[in-house]
């Protein structure tokens, strides 16, 4: 059982998956960058000013790990999970994720950013 509340949590999980969705929104920049589309242009707008916004908001999240005394860390990671740790007021939790839940957290990001994020 965990004794983080629930918002909390929330900005964790924020602190975790937001990093991740930079890193791939990063790889699909280069990827079209190179890629022979004849109107490349307007895809790498959409994605540069998603990573903009994304950053901003990984910026206040990291505000807020500071002043609620938060911190997360990966620890380890196999074929089916990634375990995190969570410190929170000086209190440590492992938390076990399911990598396809991962994956399917980080792509309900990216299409809100893409979708509704503006």
């Amino acid at each position: 059982m965990t004794r983080i509340p629930e918002k909390d949590r929330d900005i964790i999980e924020q602190a975790m998956y937001l990093p991740m969705l930079l890193t791939i929104l990063e790889r699909d920049r280069i990827k079209i960058d190179k890629a022979g589309f004849k109107l490349k242009e307007p895809y790498l707008q959409l994605i540069e000013e998603t990573i903009k916004t994304v950053q901003r908001d990984l910026k206040e999240t990291k505000v807020a790990m500071r002043k609620g005394k938060m911190k997360v860390e990966q620890v380890a990671r196999d074929e089916a999970f990634t375990m995190f740790l969570f410190i929170y007021k000086g209190f440590e939790e492992q938390h076990n994720y399911f990598n396809p839940r991962i994956r399917n957290k980080v792509q309900e990001l990216m299409e809100y950013y893409f979708l509704l994020g503006r």
